[in-house]
């Protein structure tokens, strides 16, 4: 007998779950069957495909899975093969001798099932999701499935060795003496998928029970392999080490290095951070790779950044004088190079003398010196700094101000008729100036010198294909800091879909407030002898805070309100 005979229809349970209600019931033409029903549901946006799979499973009798959740233990895979899964779009939960739990889009494909249970010979039990996140989950099969997998040829890492004039390269394989053959597939494996996942960071987390790997993708963190043993650990470690040419016997302090690898003809930096914890040493790689951001040119034009039209016209503003301070506030990760560059890109003209120094050169810029600091060879900022103004420069960029000596040589070249670029680490646009007076700069000179300040983070931009309306609730708007003129907006929340990995979210976009530094500003600083004070004038920033800037992506349907919230603080 056909279970849909004796089952109550789909609707019945969509609406017992609160999916639909009695208005879109309406819209529903009463010979329709739970196909046509569906379809009809999906293609209004009245239904996503994650409360369709809740509703089949209700009506089914049967559990829904959220196999974003769950791990998959990969020796189900050798009861039910993994191509024959990718096949079927069937997922192993779990299995026992006289059966199998196995997560299905339509519980109603007896054909299926039987396919299963003849393959396993074991009874199947069913679970439901949606396909999208079938697709995902065995497509992060597949990635953990391979890992200790020999790589194609045209995918192998080999390590640049800079040995003066020029640079060899060697496989990692044939680099060191701790050429562990798994350790290697395991290093070539996460790298390349952290490049292929555009991570920006790649995470090695030990702990008492094991080793957690994780990629760090539009600012937030996501397992990148299933957790690894911790007898992996000493020899995951040492390999990077080595890679980086650090101290392998030393384990008890930070260390610091970087390496560079060759990937399908170019090179691609990274750096390499080893903090000791209370299990053991961790690991963080920043990936330096130019070719995952705008490179050159048009791409790097300001137009592109996001910025709003009213701050844009401000920062072209102060960076288009002829001399003084222009400095970019936020945290590791925020954009601020990205911005630098693409400011340096517009004034790139070929008329001016343009040179950065860097830690490191992030992208190439045609007709811009460019200088890489080299602390072990003595080239610090504040030294390179020194240098480069011997060099007749008109514009300048110091990749990061650290300390008072680089400030202040940074503060006395705006004021020699340069136009500085910089970045900070600041919460806001007024902290700045706070951490230029606690590094013990002259406040008077560092105020004439300074001809902008934009503080800037970035927020994670709704996945175009799986975003979805939602209304919520007037008290919540109100609480979030927005005005009675957008209460009424239309806002979107993450859904995921395999499109953006089933995190709902793909790329990001900037959040910026902007502080031009104008005589009144200079006066109202020196007046009050402190910052504090001025937080209070809401104004000097044009009335555009980062949490009004984040608001009103949230309002144009760019992101939603909960990244907003993650992002930025309640005014």
């Amino acid at each position: 007998m056909n279970p849909r005979l004796i089952l109550e229809p789909l609707s019945s349970s969509l609406v017992e779950l609160g999916f639909i209600d009695q208005s879109m019931m309406r819209d529903l033409a009463p010979e329709w069957d739970d196909r046509d029903l569906a379809d009809h549901l999906l293609e209004k946006g009245y239904l996503t495909h994650h409360q369709l799979a809740k509703g089949v499973a209700m009506q089914a009798g049967l559990p829904y899975t959220d196999l974003r959740e769950v791990e998959i233990d990969q020796e189900l895979f050798d009861l039910l093969p993994l191509d024959v899964c990718n096949r079927l779009n069937v997922v192993p939960l779990s299995a026992t001798p006289a059966s199998i739990n196995i997560v299905i889009t339509d519980p109603f494909d007896v054909e299926l099932q039987q396919k299963v249970e003849f393959l396993c010979r074991r009874h199947a039990k069913l679970h439901v999701a949606e396909l999208d996140s079938i697709r995902f989950a065995l497509s992060r099969c597949h990635e953990r499935h391979d890992a200790l997998k020999d790589l194609a040829d045209g995918m192998r890492l080999e390590i640049v060795i800079d040995s003066g004039d020029e640079n060899r390269t060697l496989s990692l394989e044939e680099y060191g003496e701790l050429s562990s053959s798994p350790i290697v597939r395991l290093i070539n494996t996460v790298i390349l998928s952290a490049l292929k996942k555009r991570a920006s960071d790649v995470h090695v987390e030990v702990y008492e029970y094991g080793v957690e790997v994780k990629y760090r993708i539009d600012g937030v963190l996501y397992p990148a392999t299933e957790m690894l043993d911790r007898s992996y650990h000493a020899s995951l470690i040492s390999r990077l080490k080595v890679m980086a040419e650090l101290d392998i016997a030393e384990k008890k302090v930070p260390q610091d290095g970087r390496f560079k690898l060759r990937v399908k003809g170019r090179n691609i930096d990274f750096r390499l951070s080893i903090i000791p914890s209370a299990y053991g040493e961790n690991a963080v790689i920043r990936v330096l790779d130019s070719l995952a951001t705008p490179k050159a040119g048009s791409d790097l034009s300001l137009d592109r950044l996001g910025i709003s039209p009213e701050q844009l016209k401000s920062f072209r503003k102060a960076i288009h004088e002829p001399y003084g301070m222009v400095l970019i506030a936020g945290p590791t990760g925020s954009g601020k190079t990205t911005t630098i560059y693409g400011a340096l890109s517009e004034l790139n003209t070929g008329q001016e003398k343009i040179i950065t120094i860097e830690d490191p050169v992030e992208y190439q810029l045609d007709g811009v010196m460019q200088i890489a600091v080299n602390e072990k060879k003595g080239l610090t900022f504040s030294s390179g700094l020194r240098a480069v103004l011997r060099h007749d420069p008109d514009k300048i960029l110091v990749g990061e101000i650290r300390d008072v000596e680089t400030a202040s040589i940074a503060v006395q070249s705006a004021l020699t008729g340069h136009l500085v670029f910089s970045s900070v680490h600041a919460n806001n646009a007024i902290d700045v100036i706070s951490r230029f007076q606690n590094m013990g700069v002259d406040t008077f000179n560092f105020l004439s010198s300074l001809n902008c300040v934009m503080a800037q983070r970035l927020v994670r931009v709704l996945c175009r294909n799986c975003k979805v309306p939602h209304r919520y609730e007037r008290t919540f708007l109100s609480e979030v800091g927005l005005g009675s003129d957008d209460l009424d907006n239309t806002f979107y929340r993450a859904v995921g879909c395999e499109y953006c990995d089933h995190t709902g979210y793909r790329g990001r976009t900037s959040i910026c407030e902007v502080l031009v530094v104008t005589d009144d500003v200079r006066h109202l600083i020196s007046e009050k002898g402190s910052t504090f004070e001025v937080l209070k004038n809401s104004e000097l920033c044009g009335g555009i805070t980062l949490r009004r800037s984040a608001l009103e992506r949230a309002v144009q349907g760019v992101t939603s309100l909960e990244e907003v919230n993650r992002v930025t603080f309640v005014e």
